[in-house]
């Protein structure tokens, strides 16, 4: 592989920031090993913290130990390469001899995030998760525009079955991020999962107007739903028929149920078996087409 498709690699790794850890030890270490970093300015100082962690990820830490070394003595007392040796020590020592460390570094300077989260996915780790939240919510209350720490949030409130809680996190994640329809899709799904079901299809139908290409009624025939829009469909299919079940249940955050009820469960049922019936490069999703139209097939009620 040439030095050129190398760093190009690197670059789109960092661009989708993808963790394809094997493949950046093999790129990085030849950019490491020709010492092309120190031609390229920030971008080679950045392929070369690229290939530490990646060394960190895959056992090579004496590969890591040695890139860490030529980015400290680049920039001395850099808050970013505190972060790295903190990462590094995550790996050999101790999560109590991490803590400290991270500790030391945030009295000195607590308005360091990057310090303050890898504390937070120690402790975490460890599974001192009351601390981890209490933490957390610290750091949001100081820095309320964390998208990546709301999402934490979330998910350490899932992980401990609190749904509930885990959905309030995602509401100020929708705030933040109004068009972005993944997370909106994790907020259907979590408030389906606390069985707040009229939420729950509020919201599904919330990432089906973000994604359907087509809003036209005239084209919605002839529009095939992909990727993320198949859940949703998925979703309203399932959140009908448990509404339609439990007509008495009653919706945590007081969500009125649909009153068009038996038209969507059609809407969905239609949605799904166009989606199941494509051909083409498009027909890839039609795998177990006749167990979806079975499926979609039962009665609502």
């Amino acid at each position: 592989m040439s030095l050129q498709s190398a760093l190009e690699r690197l670059a789109t790794y960092r661009a989708s920031n993808t963790r394809a850890s094997q493949d950046i030890f093999r790129n990085g270490l030849l950019v490491l090993q020709k010492s092309s970093f120190k031609k390229l300015g920030d971008d080679g100082w950045t392929s070369l913290e690229q290939l530490a962690l990646a060394s960190i990820d895959v056992g090579r830490l004496d590969i890591a130990d040695q890139c860490l070394q030529l980015i400290a003595d680049k920039f001395p007392n850099s808050p970013r390469v505190d972060c790295l040796i903190g990462i590094r020590m995550e790996a050999t020592e101790p999560p109590e001899t991490a803590l400290k460390y991270y500790a030391d570094i945030l009295e000195a300077d607590s308005a360091n995030v990057a310090i303050w989260k890898r504390r937070i996915s120690v402790l975490r780790r460890i599974g001192k998760v009351e601390k981890a939240v209490n933490e957390l919510v610290q750091l949001l209350d100081t820095f309320y525009t964390d998208v990546e720490g709301w999402l934490e949030l979330a998910d350490i409130y899932a992980s401990c079955n609190q749904y509930d809680h885990s959905f309030q996190a995602l509401s100020h994640v929708l705030l933040l991020t109004p068009q972005n329809p993944f997370y909106a899709l994790q907020a259907a799904e979590t408030a389906y999962t606390s069985e707040d079901f009229s939420l729950a299809i509020k919201m599904f139908l919330t990432v089906v107007d973000m994604t359907d290409a087509d809003d036209s009624e005239q084209l919605l025939q002839e529009s095939t739903p992909l990727g993320i829009t198949v859940r949703a469909w998925f979703g309203v299919k399932l959140c009908t028929r448990r509404i339609a079940q439990n007509a008495n249940l009653k919706s945590v955050s007081n969500t009125s149920a649909p009153k068009n009820l038996e038209l969507l469960d059609e809407l969905a049922t239609e949605r799904l078996r166009v989606a199941y019936s494509s051909s083409g490069q498009k027909g890839e999703i039609a795998q177990g087409r006749q167990e979806v139209f079975a499926w979609v097939a039962t009665p609502l009620a």
